[in-house]
């Protein structure tokens, strides 16, 4: 798949007082991407199409580009410390993902032009946990990857926490288009994190999205860069052959991985879950989907500020958990399960 272009850039007033805004407008003007301005992003309405399925799916290959205003940072637990913020929303059409619900009304993608001020906020953050570590994660909001060949963002945020005594960077993607990364300055402050599956999941429930064979390569190519790696398995469903296709997938990473890359690498077990309102989205805006959204089949798991999910019954995700972690140890002896839920 071709890296993603949108189809409509809408401009905050603000964003063209930052160089990287100024940059964008001059390299979307020279192409036939439609521009728009607008006072802001909450104002993006009248989107083409006749119907909310067809909006939708425009306001996925919409830009916004604006400015961060907020530069209090959110917690961003167990990954990192605090979510760092340069892009939110996704141009993937993942049919489980949970922005669904946390940016169902705006599934546009933002990006924010004030790296120095956000960078900077970063700083003043590792300077108040200094001796520790501090850790960043820059993709719980979007896919920031699938974004950064257009604002190369990514890639300075990736060499100033390069120069950083005290911070590190984390983030993870479904995409391959990593080559205009390879060359940065990460001083292997940065752990690059690929989100992998079955071929099932990927092939029915992640359209729009690189396939599993070119996130593997991908990944060697991140590997042989001196990164260090992870892989976020997520989410875990239960489908027909479930252990064979997990079984393949942790086959085919072992086969492309350079022997160094194998030392110091990390995984993340998700199972997959669903919330009511996630349930009621995902209907809507992916009608014919083949997930599975029967709440008589999971169990309920109270969450954070009462919301709960639907989560695999106990004895499912003990064998989840189970098998996975079999098929990591097998394959990846030395490497580490940051954690399972």
């Amino acid at each position: 798949m071709k890296p993603f272009e949108p189809k409509l850039v809408y401009f905050e007033p603000n964003a063209l007082d930052y160089p990287l805004g100024q940059q964008l407008k001059k390299r979307f003007e020279n192409t036939d991407v439609e521009i728009r301005y607008t006072t802001s992003h909450n104002q993006v309405r009248n989107l083409p199409g006749d119907n909310d399925f067809q909006k939708y799916r425009v306001a996925k290959s919409t830009l916004v580009v604006g400015i961060r205003k907020t530069l209090k940072f959110d917690t961003s637990k167990p990954s990192a410390e605090y979510a760092i913020p340069f892009a939110t929303g996704c141009m993937g059409h993942c049919h489980y993902c949970y922005l669904q619900t946390t940016m169902g009304s705006k599934p546009y993608i933002r990006t924010y032009v004030n790296v120095d001020e956000i960078l900077t906020a970063a700083d003043e953050y590792m300077a108040e946990r200094a001796p520790e570590i501090t850790r960043f994660e820059a993709s719980c909001t979007s896919d920031i990857v699938g974004i950064d060949h257009i604002t190369h963002t990514l890639k300075r945020a990736i060499e100033h926490f390069g120069q950083s005594e005290y911070g590190k960077l984390r983030f993870v993607t479904k995409f391959h288009h990593v080559d205009h990364l390879l060359d940065a300055n990460h001083n292997g402050k940065t752990r690059f994190r690929f989100s992998v599956n079955a071929d099932y999941v990927i092939k029915f429930f992640e359209p729009g999205t690189s396939r599993l064979k070119d996130r593997i390569a991908a990944a060697g190519k991140v590997a042989r860069a001196g990164y260090p790696l992870g892989f976020i398995v997520a989410p875990i469903y239960l489908h027909d052959g479930w252990q064979q296709g997990y079984y393949e997938m942790f086959e085919r990473l072992e086969a492309e991985l350079p022997i160094e890359a194998k030392k110091d690498l990390t995984f993340e077990f998700i199972q997959h879950r669903f919330t009511k309102p996630a349930k009621r989205v995902i209907e809507k805006n992916y009608p014919m989907t083949k997930l599975e959204l029967d709440e008589e089949k999971r169990r309920y798991k109270w969450g954070k500020y009462g919301i709960g999910k639907y989560v695999y019954k106990k004895e499912e995700e003990e064998d989840i958990k189970e098998t996975l972690y079999q098929y990591m140890v097998k394959f990846f002896p030395e490497a580490k399960l940051e954690y399972f839920t």
